[in-house]
């Protein structure tokens, strides 16, 4: 034991020399990129040169390590081990590096990809297909790296053999063990490569509206329209009917009722409306229309439709529309808002040959008012001669 430590520490000299060495190559290596950068700007370089700055101060430190050995002499026991060594390290700064650059070219893609744009549909397309691909080789790349650090071992590489033997009982207890994980993975692919969902989408789930703003390999966040975070594995969106709202466009049509009185001037509201929608910055310009859609008892519905550029925006100019209506409505036409109207009629029919009365006529009452409003109250003084019909 006494021999091979002394061994370790003749070749740790050579050791340290290497790790000095590899990591002044390395700040050069990163000194001369940035120099080049500067000047020849591109954004592949910049993405691969802040990603990949940490694994290739590892690497090449290593790399030179691992070479020194062929001029150190030393036993071969203690030149196996620092060697095994070295190669454990190795193993997992280039699955560091390759996992960073899978990093960077994804920065380098979104680069040009930006999902704040106006026109956003192919940026959203791009990027959840590239963060939910990235994802799924990061995995692969660690999983990988774990398998190869392991099986360096000769214990384990017997071990191997056995495992490998049983691999059927384990499998079948592996695959009900994993069986939701395994799911949400397949669906997480399924999506990227489908797309049912986008980040940045629009979507109505459980009576919920927000946007989509993450989408994992398990998961999906979406971001409620009053901050709250609403997350359901990502199986949900295979498995489970929901509402897109900017699967193939964000544009939208919003709609508004307003119910007025049978008085009401059509033409002069539509016209009051264009006007309103006209001057909104939330109008895309496309769609305007002002309708009668129903006729009630005592009311007429009219309805607005307008477009707008996505829903946000839609939402805005549904309430401004219905704000500045009923302030023109109440400044021009204030007769034509809902109302329940009533007039005095005798309350009895007196004959007065025989001086008798006959019983009070009952009160005619519009059924539809009932539901909507409460007959009015009068005075006593003034209903104490007649009754109150309602029309």
């Amino acid at each position: 034991m006494t021999d091979l430590l002394h061994q370790y520490l003749k070749a740790l000299p050579a050791l340290l020399i290497a790790l000095v060495l590899g990591i002044g190559i390395a700040f050069v290596i990163f000194r001369v990129t940035r120099w080049i950068n500067a000047h020849h700007p591109n954004s592949v370089r910049t993405a691969a040169l802040r990603r990949l700055r940490g694994p290739i101060r590892s690497l090449v430190p290593l790399l030179l390590m691992l070479a020194s050995l062929h001029y150190v002499k030393i036993s071969v026991p203690a030149e196996v081990d620092i060697r095994h060594a070295i190669s454990i390290l190795l193993v997992g700064a280039a699955a560091w590096g390759l996992a960073r650059l899978v990093e960077a070219i994804e920065d380098a893609v979104l680069y040009y990809y930006h999902i704040d744009a106006a026109d956003n549909l192919k940026a959203r397309r791009l990027q959840t297909q590239i963060r939910v691909f990235r994802r799924i080789v990061v995995v692969v790349i660690g999983l990988i790296a774990v398998a190869v650090v392991l099986f360096s071992f000769p214990s384990v590489r017997l071990a191997g053999a056995g495992v490998l033997a049983s691999a059927g009982i384990i499998s079948i207890i592996a695959g009900i063990a994993s069986k939701p994980v395994a799911s949400n993975v397949i669906a997480g692919i399924q999506i990227a490569l489908s797309q049912p969902i986008r980040l940045d989408d629009v979507v109505v789930i459980q009576g919920h509206w927000g946007r989509i703003e993450e989408i994992s390999l398990t998961y999906v966040v979406v971001r409620i329209w009053d901050m709250r975070r609403l997350v359901l594995p990502i199986s949900y969106f295979i498995t489970n009917p929901f509402e897109n709202w900017t699967k193939t466009t964000a544009d939208i049509l919003g709609i508004v009722h307003i119910e007025v009185d049978y008085t009401a001037p059509v033409a002069a509201i539509r016209e009051q409306f264009l006007a309103i929608v006209a001057s909104s910055p939330d109008w895309d310009g496309n769609v305007a229309r002002c309708q009668v859609t129903q006729l009630g008892v005592s009311t007429m519905q009219l309805r607005f439709v307008m477009s707008s550029p996505d829903s946000s925006r839609s939402w805005n100019l549904e309430c401004e529309l219905r704000e500045k209506l009923i302030s023109y409505l109440q400044q021009r036409f204030p007769e034509t808002l809902p109302r329940v109207r009533a007039e005095m009629v005798p309350s009895s029919l007196t004959n007065q040959s025989d001086g008798a009365s006959s019983s009070p006529v009952p009160p005619i009452v519009d059924p539809s008012a009932s539901q909507l409003f409460n007959p009015p109250t009068f005075p006593s003084s003034a209903t104490s001669g007649g009754k109150v019909r309602h029309r």
